[in-house]
């Protein structure tokens, strides 16, 4: 009976994923081959990529980066504290449990919602982007950081209240100490999803480099949007070696050989 059940439930998810499959058209022969041909059309336009473009697609692109940047610090620097208050092992239910949910909230909602709501509130430009990032931050990092602050080993807690600490000198001296290299990759890695998600937020008003891609796409020319993509392509793979080497410098890896 013990081999019987997982075979079973083997089958059973792969019955739900081809339900699902054909459900979603997936299964559809004409429609797969006419959607490659589509595709395969659309690349073919988009080559060779129109250099003309590259000098505004540049500047654009470096709005970008001040967008995911301030959204990132803004979104930290709020995340940290609520982080704080959503862990466990420094506050009880009655204030771990509302902030957590004020977290998953402002995490349900897409950057690209948060972008739109303030385009609306302080109008068009990149300010409504870096606010829109800030927020959309705030909610995952602050999720990541309490998770990451739970994980600190409880002796140490424990060792830090022995000697009469309260919750903020607990916070302070014990917590944020041994989980600084995992805030340090998270915050890094959410500065590298930023530029990503901050090069959209122009499709809807808020600045970047997303404001001249939807131009493209919606004028056919297709060879200066390539130029915009390898040009972000090209940054995005910057901040990624950067970011390696940032997170070098601070977590030092295990010698095996010890």
């Amino acid at each position: 009976m013990r081999g019987v059940a997982p075979r079973l439930t083997q089958l059973g998810l792969l019955a739900v994923l081809v339900a699902t499959l054909s459900n979603l058209g997936l299964l559809n022969l004409d429609l797969l081959v006419r959607g490659a041909g589509n595709i395969a059309v659309f690349v073919a336009a988009m080559f060779p990529p129109n250099l003309a473009v590259l000098e505004r697609v540049s500047w654009a692109l470096l709005e970008t980066l001040q967008i995911a940047y301030v959204g990132t610090a803004l979104g930290a620097v709020l995340a940290l504290p609520m982080a704080f208050l959503a862990t466990g092992t420094l506050f009880g239910p009655r204030v771990t449990a509302p902030t957590r949910f004020a977290l998953a909230f402002v995490r349900t909602i897409p950057a690209l919602l948060w972008g739109i709501v303030f385009v609306v509130a302080v109008g068009l430009g990149p300010a409504a982007g870096a606010l829109g990032i800030g927020l959309y931050t705030l909610g995952y990092l602050g999720k990541l950081f309490y998770e990451i602050f739970e994980g600190v080993d409880p002796e140490v807690l424990e060792a830090v209240r022995g000697v009469g600490c309260n919750r903020l000198q607990l916070a302070r001296f014990a917590v944020l100490p041994e989980a600084a290299n995992g805030v340090l990759a998270q915050l890094l890695f959410m500065f590298e999803y930023n530029v990503r998600a901050s090069s959209i937020m122009g499709f809807v008003g808020a600045g970047g480099v997303g404001y001249y891609m939807l131009g493209y796409i919606q004028l056919l020319r297709y060879d200066a949007l390539m130029t915009a993509i390898l040009v972000t392509l090209v940054v995005v793979l910057f901040i990624d070696w950067l970011s390696r080497r940032i997170r070098g410098l601070f977590i030092q890896p295990a010698n095996v050989g010890e």
